[in-house]
């Protein structure tokens, strides 16, 4: 039994895809699409830059839905793998919009088009420079809550993405990240300061939200074929009413990914295959649980040795 993942803001980087660009014309035909609908030159910045553009998170997230929904259609159409028999599909923030789009549940054109606006309003809620993330390596989630409970009035942070058993990211102004910073450095607690342009689920993202209510609710959502398991409760999305409240949710909520894996383990998962650029979600479920099987695609290397 197998699940299928997907990444989110971080995987990407200039080249991604291009092997699969260059031999495939199905990729070719799909960027091409891809910059006639968000009018502008999307497919040029995945395969060639430049980097600080491609970085901009409104670029970001159509590029890393584009490449992963790419992979997605040409193993079911060139290499007639159907990943649809899944018994879950997640994604990792963004990843869950690759996830709906690839399920058939959110169609190909209104995914870039809402991921575009989702990329946008995320970068400009908050000022540029005064927000930023903190990623906290080798402690749990337990420690961490109570180290912003018994800190509260020093800083105000906010857990961002439980990630595995030994990353969390943490967002907040930059004042207090650099405070929470120097408080866990004095603790002997790893951290590294995230190169991003806002800090992600949090409130700090409301602006984001409600900008994006509207949006979001216009969308129009077929049946889901294959359960997709939410960042915000960590179980199984049971319709379409819940879908619209849980994508609003998501931009302020904590990405419950820790969760969400042992989830899908708990009911009968033993392989996850990531789709996408990069195989971050497939090291972080190492680190969940190095008993189950990981496969990252990536290129047709990748495609030609998956088994599920």
């Amino acid at each position: 039994m197998f699940s299928v993942i997907f990444p989110g803001q971080g995987s990407q980087v200039v080249g991604m895809s291009s092997d699969l660009y260059n031999k495939f014309e199905l990729i070719k035909k799909l960027y091409k699409e891809a910059d006639e609908v968000l009018n502008c030159p999307i497919s040029k910045l995945i395969l060639n830059g430049p980097k600080e553009e491609l970085d901009l998170t409104e670029n970001t997230q159509p590029a890393i839905f584009l490449v992963g929904y790419s992979i997605f259609q040409i193993l079911k159409k060139e290499f007639n793998i159907d990943l649809n028999k899944a018994k879950f599909f997640a994604g990792h923030s963004l990843g869950e919009y690759t996830a709906l789009a690839c399920a058939g549940t959110l169609d190909f054109t209104s995914t870039l088009k809402i991921l575009k606006l989702r990329g946008k309003a995320m970068q400009t809620a908050v000022p540029k420079g005064e927000g930023g993330m903190l990623a906290i390596l080798g402690s749990d989630i337990n420690t961490i809550e109570k180290n912003f409970e018994e800190n509260k009035s020093q800083y105000e942070c906010f857990i961002a993405n439980d990630n595995s058993n030994s990353q969390i990211v943490a967002s907040g102004t930059i004042e207090n990240i650099n405070k929470l910073s120097k408080d866990l450095t004095s603790k002997n607690i790893k951290n590294i300061k995230l190169s991003v342009s806002a800090p992600f689920h949090c409130n700090l993202m409301n602006k984001a939200t409600e900008l994006m209510k509207n949006e979001i609710e216009k969308l129009d959502f077929k049946t889901f074929e294959t359960p997709l398991i939410s960042n915000v409760t960590a179980v199984e999305i049971k319709d379409n009413y819940s879908l619209k409240n849980l994508l609003i949710q998501q931009i302020e909520s904590r990405v419950r990914w820790r969760e969400s894996v042992l989830y899908m383990i708990n009911n009968g998962v033993k392989q996850f295959v990531e789709i996408g650029p990069g195989k971050v979600l497939s090291g972080l479920i190492k680190r969940i649980d190095s008993n189950v099987k990981i496969s990252a695609i990536n290129n047709e290397e990748d495609i030609n040795i998956l088994k599920i």
